[in-house]
């Protein structure tokens, strides 16, 4: 029989088992529960604050596109290694119109307030007045200014009108289609581009900050549709306020970018340095070829464009990452640019800036300032100093480009010594002696009679004169002939070697021939029957006497007569002339490239005959109106005065001087141009001067210092 008290003891025994089940269990789950909620608290902790940021930059909206990057452009120096042209850091201002969206007019309109409050003037060519009552600034509205270039070389910074066709086939372009076919005033078509760009009701009068902002979208609008290839600058070099003021506004968009531009060192040589600009349409082809990105800076005119590869170096490339509103976050380079190489000029900057600031003392004490122009070339073709008057300064080009263009009686960006071509008058007849003497036609010792008047043709109404009519000259040899610059005795000496005789050695000295130089240039021309025919005129058989003396249709620039002396006193090797003297890397540890070009032509002169024709220069500095220009000079002179007509009533006159130094051994020739000037021999007083210059440079500025050491 069962014990009650057992089965009692029994039941409780099991619940108490039970219970400490339920407890463990309960336990378990306690354990597993906040094992698992510690997990979701470090999977929050991880993603929130450890990973936070990372998720964050990542929950951005990211545009990711690869970017051409222009290289450093490689410094300008002289032939003494000092630097004329090298490089700045500047900050500028570009826009990012697809980020704008539809605040675009809002942000652009903060920007210019900004622009004017930090006195940063904006880029804009939209060529309407800036203020009412709108007017067009050009005949077109349609334009773009750039440089050009004539037939002979000559360049021209002039507005091109241009019809912007492409545009008009573009949604939301109808207004530059309308303007064309109805010739709208700039009234009604300023009046429709606002409409056009959401500045203004249809109907209503654009205000002044309407103009504004037309103008800036204007450019934009050229770029978006690629009618122009050059990236939009809107400002540049702008200052640190400016860049703090557009980042406390945060101006969507509007992107601060750091770049390189040009610094001049010098006031001198503008027209041979040369300066820089964005690729053109015209020029877009071109240095697509070559890899330039299209926002590239490149070589416009003179020494920057002539050696724009070894200047330009190597592009790079890079993939910048841009948050939503258009804002860097990173980049990362595919390509890292190579900056360009250091071009080292045969141009002396000392002779340069003294032969500029003599033309200039010279034109003002004329009455009434007529250009001129000056080449000075060693003897072998390197160019030591190209001056041009009037001139101009490259640090406020940009600014002044309009003014200077529109100046077209100074013509202040031609220049003269490369571009301008000028009858030599009697600079020549050294010229018409050699060829005279080396085919025959006379000796050194042979004379001709000067009796004023050239009496070789029947009819006396025919009878050319000399230049001291009614005086006479009597009996004169090559040498005095040149001394004296005897009409009569190259008349004769003239019609008895020929014009072809005188055509062919012209050709052999380089004069009506392009002289090689980097730079533009004219070729000029040479007296002759083919150059009447070019110009519809006939030659006539006495022709050839004005040809002799450097009148008629002989035309030459002064950096061809330069080089002519040179040519001629040099012994005849006639080089082309040049600025390059050397290239050097960007570091200056190594040269990479020296000029070292032979003769184009050598015209073997009986030396008997040029000691003739170099003593009767010698001669003529003794004279004693030039000699005391020379007199104080260290070294002996050789020089030729001419004087040419510059209309069949001679009316007006250039004055033109040629010389070389040291008399004994050349070293140096040059050539001077006055337009409207007296005798040539009125610029002896400058030859002079540049002649003092040179000898005077101190020798040391073109020795190495130290062994191993590469020189600027």
């Amino acid at each position: 029989m069962n014990n009650p008290f057992d089965h009692a003891h029994i039941q409780e025994e099991k619940a108490e088992r039970e219970a400490r089940r339920l407890k463990l269990r309960t336990h378990l789950l306690i354990a597993v529960f906040c094992a698992v909620l510690l997990g979701f608290v470090g999977v929050l902790y991880q993603a929130q604050i450890v990973d936070g940021p990372s998720y964050a930059s990542s929950s951005i909206v990211r545009n990711i596109q690869p970017e051409n990057v222009d290289s450093v452009r490689g410094e300008i120096l002289d032939r003494y290694g000092r630097v004329l042209v090298t490089n700045e850091i500047s900050y500028d201002v570009t826009l990012d119109y697809a980020v704008m969206g539809s605040e675009r007019n809002d942000i652009l309109s903060r920007l210019l307030d900004i622009c004017k409050e930090e006195g940063v003037s904006w880029t804009s060519f939209l060529p309407i007045s800036e203020s009412a009552p709108w007017s067009y600034t050009t005949d077109n509205p349609f334009f773009f200014l750039q440089k050009t270039e004539n037939e002979d070389g000559e360049e021209n910074m002039e507005t091109r009108h241009t019809y912007l066709g492409s545009l008009a086939d573009k949604e939301n372009c109808n207004w530059l289609e309308d303007a064309a076919k109805d010739q709208l005033t700039a009234a009604e078509l300023l009046a429709k581009m606002c409409a056009t760009f959401g500045l203004v009701e249809k109907g209503e009068v654009p205000s002044q900050r309407d103009r504004e902002l037309a103008g800036v979208l204007y450019e934009i609008y050229l770029r978006r549709y690629e009618v122009d290839n050059s990236q939009y600058i809107f400002a540049r070099g702008v200052d640190i306020a400016f860049i703090s003021k557009v980042k406390e506004n945060g101006l969507k968009g509007v992107r601060i970018e750091t770049d390189t531009t040009r610094k001049y060192e010098t006031n001198s040589a503008p027209h041979v340095l040369g300066y820089t600009g964005a690729i053109t349409k015209a020029t877009s082809d071109h240095y697509k070829e070559l890899g330039y990105p299209m926002n590239a800076t490149v070589g416009v005119s003179g020494v920057e464009l002539a050696f724009e590869e070894r200047l330009h170096g190597v592009s790079g490339t890079r993939r910048i990452e841009k948050d939503e509103n258009g804002n860097v976050i990173s980049q990362e380079w595919g390509k890292e640019p190579e900056p360009g190489d250091n071009v080292v000029l045969t141009l002396d900057i000392a002779l340069q800036a003294t032969t500029e600031d003599l033309l200039a003392q010279y034109a003002a004490r004329q009455e009434e300032q007529k250009p001129m122009a000056a080449a000075v070339v060693d003897m072998s073709g390197g160019v030591l100093a190209l001056a041009s008057y009037p001139t101009f300064d490259l640090t406020t080009l940009r600014e002044n480009l309009v003014e200077l263009n529109n100046d077209t009686e100074r013509r202040p960006l031609l220049n003269r010594a490369t571009q301008g071509t000028y009858a030599p008058g009697s600079t020549f007849k050294m010229l018409t002696a050699v060829a005279a003497l080396d085919s025959g036609t006379i000796t050194t010792r042979e004379q001709v009679e000067c009796t004023g008047r050239y009496r070789y043709y029947p009819n006396p109404s025919d009878w050319p004169a000399c230049w001291i009519n009614p005086g006479r000259h009597n009996w004169e040899n090559v040498t005095d002939a040149i001394k004296d610059s005897c009409n009569v005795f190259f008349y004769d000496v003239g019609r008895r070697t020929g014009i072809a005789t005188l055509q062919d050695y012209a050709k052999k000295f380089g004069l009506g021939e392009y002289t090689g130089i980097e730079i533009s240039e004219r070729k000029g021309h040479m007296a002759g029957p083919e150059t009447s025919a070019q110009y519809n005129q006939e030659w006539f058989e006495g022709d050839i006497m004005s040809a002799s003396i450097g009148q008629g249709m002989n035309e030459f620039t002064p950096l061809q007569l330069a080089n002519y002396v040179a040519t001629l006193v040099n012994g005849g090797s006639h080089y082309a002339c040049h600025l390059l003297k050397e290239c050097k890397s960007s570091d200056y540890s190594r040269v990479t490239e020296i000029y070292d070009e032979e003769p184009l032509d050598t015209i073997h002169i009986q030396p008997e005959h040029l000691a003739a024709v170099k003593q009767g220069m010698y001669d003529l500095s003794k004279t004693w109106s030039i000699a005391r220009y020379f007199d104080s000079l260290p070294v002996e002179v050789g020089c030729k005065t001419g004087t040419a007509e510059t209309s069949a009533k001679a009316a007006s006159t250039n004055a033109v001087f040629v010389c070389f130094a040291p008399y004994d051994d050349p070293q140096v020739a040059l050539c001077l141009v006055a337009e409207g000037g007296d005798a040539g021999g009125s610029l002896a007083e400058l030859a002079a001067g540049i002649l003092a210059q040179y000898f005077s440079t101190d020798s040391s500025l073109s020795t190495v210092a130290t062994e191993n050491t590469l020189l600027r």
